[in-house]
């Protein structure tokens, strides 16, 4: 197994998560809804401008909470962009529901907007959006496309937190959203989540799911005098502990940013010329869009040349990876009836994408070491 260099991903911690762990400890307060719980919270919903954030155990989680706050049930359809983490399309088809692939836009790799009206059906009960790499999707459209229809909006804005469209932040656009904070993503606590609520209406009963579908939050709050299973639901919530580690994350949020940031555009600017020589296509990020700077990638002009620069970096103890395979094409994918050709500009991208390292502790002459390999390398 070879020891990379530059890993693609390197966790980044801010001093002071092993000190907030500690007081938590100290607190006695360790399992879930403690104070770095409600504060984590509270920040969410000041970056998100979100009804109501809820931590969960992972992105997955809540959007298995989503599922269960829409009522999905079997035969019911959702449709669902194909090239996604399984994650997105799982937690609807755990409560039985068709997923309805829809390709991708070849620029931003986001639901192609304009093959949207033609997915629908009588059958339809939710769009899933994803914002891929933290850019946000066209919401102007979908959102119209959503309202004629009478159809609710779930973002997985799992790659999206802190970007904007049109200046409105991510995860505020669909009834519900959900956020990852998984290690990879630019704020951690190596595994954890969270649904945002801007439904209003679903926020007493996504508190009831979350706690193994029992009033147990009404009960916390002195509004009754004893808890009861009253719904369906799961263990949903995340520990205090894991909160305190997010908590420090989110204190330094603008410091993590503002590393992210000039990690991305120095990776823009000096791969700029080369890409354009090399045929290479690099991210394209509408002038109405901020992003976060999750992800830099790269469009190869074929699987080979990326597969051959994959080993190139590879070979220069440098780790850069592909990204998600067709969700249409996949072994289940297949049961749901996906064929080749159901959408090629996701089976396109899958094949040419790949992604750099990207972390809030590359240092520069590590980053340069990457810029000096790639641009040695020949398509």
């Amino acid at each position: 197994m070879i020891a990379y260099d530059i890993p693609f991903n390197r966790a980044y911690t801010t001093g002071n998560e092993v000190t907030y762990i500690q007081q938590a400890m100290q607190q006695g307060h360790i399992s879930g809804d403690g104070p770095f719980t409600r504060r984590c919270q509270a920040q969410l919903e000041q970056i998100t401008t979100a009804h109501r954030a809820l931590l969960t155990t992972s992105c997955t989680h809540a959007l298995e909470m989503a599922a269960l706050l829409l009522e999905i049930k079997p035969g019911d359809e959702v449709i669902v962009p194909s090239f996604t983490f399984v994650s997105t399309v799982n937690a609807f088809a755990l409560r039985g529901a068709q997923p309805v692939f829809i390709d991708i836009r070849p620029d931003t790799l986001n639901l192609d907007e304009n093959l949207l009206a033609e997915k629908i059906t009588p059958r339809t009960r939710a769009i899933v959006v994803v914002h891929y790499a933290g850019v946000g999707c066209e919401m102007d459209a979908i959102g119209q496309i959503a309202s004629r229809h009478d159809l609710p909006i779930v973002e997985d804005n799992a790659h999206g937190l802190f970007g904007l469209y049109k200046g409105r932040p991510l995860g505020s656009f669909g009834a519900l959203a959900t956020q990852s904070f998984h290690e990879t993503k630019n704020i951690s606590c190596g595994e954890g989540g969270a649904l945002l609520i801007n439904h209003p209406a679903l926020v007493e009963r996504a508190e009831i799911i979350r706690e193994k579908g029992t009033d147990r939050s009404r009960f916390f709050r002195g509004q009754v005098d004893k808890y009861t299973w009253t719904d369906i639901g799961s263990s949903y919530v995340l520990s205090d502990l894991l909160a305190a580690f997010l908590w420090a994350q989110l204190e330094a949020r603008q410091e993590i940013q503002r590393r992210r940031q000039r990690i991305w555009e120095t990776y823009d600017r000096e791969l700029s010329g080369w890409a354009s020589r090399a045929g290479v296509q690099r991210p394209t990020i509408p002038s109405h869009c901020t992003q976060p700077y999750h992800i830099y990638y790269l469009l190869m002009p074929s699987l080979e040349a990326r597969q051959r620069l994959i080993e190139h970096l590879k070979s220069r103890r440098i780790l850069s990876v592909f990204h998600y395979l067709p969700l249409h094409l996949s072994r289940m994918g297949k049961r749901f009836g996906g064929q080749p050709g159901d959408a090629p500009v996701t089976e396109d991208i899958s094949d040419r994408l790949l992604r750099l390292p990207l972390y809030a502790g590359l240092q520069p002459e590590e980053q340069q070491r990457v810029l000096e390999a790639i641009t040695a390398f020949t398509p």
